[in-house]
């Protein structure tokens, strides 16, 4: 009975605390808000699909993110030269970027790599996710593009999340 009302303790009591933290006061109305919240949203996670990470090489992950920490670096300086420099100089656009990972866990590490790097923003994945949508702040060259991030970004996450 406590199972189906609560899905999942841990998370009610979560939401919960958070929502009473963020409101900043104790009221009855916040108090409220809280508990309707903590018994929704657990309810809502319950019924999604659950894919649970494989995790294969997880050691790669310590030079990827060294190699993510330079890239963002780069991409900053050269972000904000772009910016500060002449508009036609640019050449934004989307390119549609095959995937190879077929890891959700993966998928969404890959999104999240893309997405912090200054200059690049992952728009959409695909339904039937084969397939990233990503805007470039620059892209003179589409294809070479799609390469740097087949080869620099998943190519290390198919090995962490095979």
């Amino acid at each position: 009975m406590l199972n189906r009302l609560f899905p999942s303790i841990p998370q009610s009591i979560t939401v919960f605390l958070f929502w009473w933290l963020m409101s900043e006061r104790t009221s009855p109305g916040t108090l409220l808000m809280g508990g309707f919240l903590a018994w929704l949203m657990p309810q809502i996670a319950a019924r999604l699909e659950r894919e649970f990470a494989r995790i294969g090489e997880a050691w790669i992950l310590v030079p990827l993110g060294i190699k993510l920490f330079w890239d963002v670096i780069v991409a900053n300086v050269t972000v904000a030269r772009q910016v500060l420099g002449r508009e036609e100089d640019l050449t934004p656009g989307f390119i549609w970027i095959p995937l190879e990972l077929t890891n959700i866990h993966g998928i969404s590490a890959l999104t999240s790599v893309i997405t912090i790097t200054p200059g690049t923003l992952t728009a959409e994945l695909s339904e039937d996710r084969s397939h990233l949508l990503v805007h470039c702040l620059d892209v003179p060259d589409p294809e070479g593009m799609v390469r740097l991030i087949k080869e620099r970004y998943e190519a290390p996450l198919r090995r962490v999340f095979p």
